[in-house]
């Protein structure tokens, strides 16, 4: 069968996201659209290029040797279309993941953002773990994240830009009862013989876990055993209920029933948070994303570090280049 004169960019983009999700509902559900609308635009798709592009069974789908040539072209020509639309100022939403509902850093640069460029759409995600959300830019279904960008593996780094925003104060969350609890500041020594949780075992969070390994180390401290992975703030609290670990977080960490957050003193450690989007992206919602970080983190002083600051020193050497 020839080539076909013209591809619906629609068609890609369908083709596109069942062979990232490797699933027809969870791919009609992320592009907003009926399963049976999904498949219909698959199958044109293969009937004009005359190509079997997924193989398909009651439990999984797969792309075929076809499907696999397909992929990179097809992904090239959905980013140009998104460079075109963006250069003409009709860009598609901007997709940013702020980690977890309630931490206060990507949210106030994400609401600055919106203030500048009412006419953009900066849609929220929460993907709860930077190591996690790089694997969702590198791949296209994310557009920015934010994040401990030295926590990253080289291989992921290599893929992405990242802009310092903010050294973010850490804390510790005690369940109510804890004998540390009464105490308005907790010093780093205070903890010593604790088991901490920092999300150890946690796929997504990789990052944060290492971070607290390097402030517990030679201080006596444990980083608590894995715990079930919970989803959602019920079931998170659920399970801490359970542990009654205390829990490393920032100072902004939402408050939970029963729990009091107390900030880390004697040194301070500092988490480095830094805006971080995949390489190459291109859209006028992401240099508004990149203002509103400036802006906030000058008017704020959110890069100056304190004095008694802790940082590790691959963070500080991370933090102090713009890419």
């Amino acid at each position: 069968m020839p080539a076909p004169a013209h591809l619906d960019p629609r068609l890609l983009r369908a083709f596109v996201t069942v062979a990232e999700e490797l699933h027809f509902t969870r791919a009609a559900a992320r592009l907003y659209v009926a399963q049976q609308a999904l498949s219909r635009d698959v199958r044109r798709l293969e009937r004009e290029l005359g190509a079997e592009l997924f193989v398909r069974t009651t439990r999984q789908v797969t792309p075929t040797a076809d499907g696999e040539r397909l992929l990179p072209y097809a992904r090239r020509v959905l980013q140009a279309q998104d460079d075109l639309l963006a250069a003409f100022g009709q860009a598609r939403p901007l997709l940013v993941d702020l980690n977890s509902p309630g931490l206060v850093t990507g949210r106030l640069v994400l609401e600055r953002a919106r203030s500048l460029t009412p006419e953009l759409e900066l849609m929220a995600r929460y993907e709860s773990g930077l190591t996690h959300a790089a694997g969702e830019l590198v791949a296209g279904r994310l557009d920015a994240s934010f994040g401990r960008f030295a926590g990253l593996p080289a291989a992921l780094r290599a893929g992405l830009g990242h802009q310092p925003v903010r050294y973010e104060p850490m804390a510790v969350v005690l369940p109510e009862d804890h004998p540390l609890a009464r105490l308005t500041e907790v010093p780093l020594t205070a903890l010593a013989g604790e088991s901490v949780y920092a999300g150890a075992g946690n796929p997504r969070t990789p990052e944060w876990t290492d971070l607290a390994h390097l402030l517990f180390e030679g201080r006596g401290i444990r980083v608590a055993s894995p715990a079930p992975l919970a989803i959602g703030e019920e079931e998170f609290q659920r399970i801490m209920d359970k542990t009654r670990n205390p829990i490393l977080a920032v100072r902004s960490f939402p408050a939970m029933p029963s729990t009091v957050v107390r900030p880390l003193v004697d040194p301070v450690p500092l988490s480095p948070v830094s805006l971080v989007w995949r390489k190459g992206l291109v859209h006028p919602a992401l240099d508004a994303l990149r203002r509103a970080a400036s802006q906030v983190a000058t008017e704020k002083g959110w890069l100056e570090v304190p004095d008694g600051g802790w940082i590790p020193a691959a963070d500080a050497a991370v933090m102090s280049v713009h890419k």
